[in-house]
């Protein structure tokens, strides 16, 4: 628990209206308001520079100024709870989807939502993924009866807009272009090896990723992606998967036997 005086000098430091804590003295006397607010200032812009780092891709979308002024708004209403600046904006998402300035672009909390999966898939546990040949001469009632561990870094983020080719565009991995095809897409980010990944999921692979780490057997899992997408293709996103490293461990429990790793 803070004590009264640090709960005092954190309430003013992200709210300019407070006075200067009473407790913060210098070798003159009491701290001057001037004082105070320079270091008021240098932690805003230090909270909002972190915000940047995590969102380039949002930044980019709604230019630097206009990202500047949301972080702003963002970093007085939502201080650090944790000392770790990496965490610091898994709320912002949540606040970009809500801040009305932002209101004519619907798909930019989704696009916010793919930028906080990636730090948290680059700071995940490491985890060998399965290889693609370990399934070979798997029979499929061996398989449908699997269970699957998933990568610890993988992250599914459903949308209801084209958020990865939107993500793509505006990271310098494709050209910037108009979206002719503005369907939804669902992303799987992950990080098998050294490098996060973001890949767009196929039709019914989100719900398959949903049940199986929800620890469906693969078979269920199956039947409940093609419930909510009838063109679901089970062989096609099972190879995606384990090429993109989603899975770390695929095993029957009934006998406690691992098919792969």
């Amino acid at each position: 628990m803070w004590s009264a005086a640090q709960q005092e000098f954190a309430d003013a430091l992200l709210d300019p209206e407070r006075p200067v804590p009473g407790t913060l003295t210098r070798s003159a006397g009491r701290m001057s308001a001037k004082r105070f607010a320079v270091y008021r200032n240098n932690v805003v812009v230090g909270l909002v520079g972190a915000l940047r780092a995590r969102f380039p891709v949002v930044e980019r979308i709604v230019g630097e100024d206009c990202f500047a002024a949301t972080a702003r708004d963002f970093v007085l209403s939502h201080p650090p709870r944790s000392p770790l600046l990496m965490c610091y904006g898994d709320a912002f998402p949540g606040f970009v989807a809500t801040f009305a300035p932002l209101a004519g672009l619907p798909y930019l909390s989704d696009v916010a939502r793919l930028e906080a999966a990636r730090t948290r898939a680059y700071h995940a546990a490491d985890a060998m993924p399965v290889h693609p040949a370990a399934l070979q001469g798997v029979g499929a009632d061996r398989l449908y009866g699997a269970r699957a561990t998933l990568h610890p870094s993988a992250h599914v983020i459903r949308s209801q807009h084209p958020i990865v080719t939107i993500w793509t565009m505006n990271s310098g991995e494709s050209a910037l272009g108009s979206i002719e095809d503005a369907r939804p897409e669902d992303a799987l980010v992950v990080r098998p090896h050294l490098a996060v990944t973001v890949r767009r999921l196929l039709p019914g692979g989100a719900a398959l990723l949903e049940a199986l780490a929800g620890g469906e057997e693969l078979g269920r899992a199956a039947e409940l992606a093609t419930k909510s997408r009838p063109d679901f293709d089970l062989s096609a996103n099972l190879a995606a998967l384990i090429e993109s490293g989603a899975l770390a461990a695929l095993g029957t429990p009934a006998t406690g036997q691992e098919i792969a790793r």
